[in-house]
């Protein structure tokens, strides 16, 4: 479950404060995958980054009960300094996972050779999506946070991301920030709609996929 109450998160541009969520109050149950939609710069990436915890609220507060991922699209909480099986192992920590197991099965999936063992901030974007998402299937979670990305990589890549990531979800659920409304209709059972920093909950995705489109068309 996770619960919004009050919740309230500013972004602040040259002095301007737009808000990305104002006075949100809102539940979200386990047992549904939840799609969100919203105008492009509307927020929903820092939204995903506040559901995780990454950063923090202006006022009021989000309760979580469960484990829930970092956002699998958000790859700038790897320390650069730091080996690819250094930043596994300082996760497997957190996470208090085996540390070991961990980083076998990272370094199997991500397939990154001898830069596994080298510091994260030589690898190019690609490198450290595939070991973003490689970790973020290496630890088993109630929610998965993605923003845009289930896969990624050559086609071989991504069949083995796509099928890992479905097994996952067999026993978990997903917060999806994506701007094809195809996808979000293949993993998402409701939706939640950002506009103007209100959050709007639809029980079934397409009427959330209905209010974004229209939204949309207005704008």
């Amino acid at each position: 479950m996770i619960r919004f109450e009050q919740a309230t998160k500013y972004a602040r541009t040259k002095g301007i404060k737009k808000p990305i969520i104002e006075d949100a109050s809102l539940i979200l149950t386990r047992g549904k995958s939840v799609g969100l939609l919203g105008r492009n710069g509307a927020g929903k990436s820092t939204l995903l980054r506040l559901i995780a915890g990454a950063i923090k609220l202006d006022s009021g507060r989000i309760v979580r009960r469960g484990r829930i991922s970092w956002p699998l699209g958000f790859q700038g909480s790897f320390q650069g300094s730091m080996t690819g099986e250094q930043n596994v192992r300082f996760v497997a920590r957190i996470y208090g996972v085996n540390t070991e197991q961990l980083i076998a099965y990272v370094e199997e999936f991500a397939d990154l050779g001898a830069f596994f063992k080298a510091p994260v901030g030589t690898y190019s974007s690609g490198m450290k999506a595939r070991l973003a998402f490689g970790l973020s299937m290496g630890v088993n979670f109630d929610y998965y946070l993605v923003d845009e990305i289930t896969a990624v990589g050559d086609t071989n890549f991504k069949k083995k991301c796509q099928a890992v990531f479905d097994t996952r979800l067999q026993e978990s659920d997903v917060i999806m920030v994506s701007h094809s409304t195809g996808t979000i209709r293949d993993y998402c059972d409701c939706g939640v709609v950002l506009e103007k920093g209100k959050l709007t909950y639809y029980e079934d995705v397409e009427d959330a996929i209905r209010v974004h489109d229209r939204n949309m068309k207005d704008s």
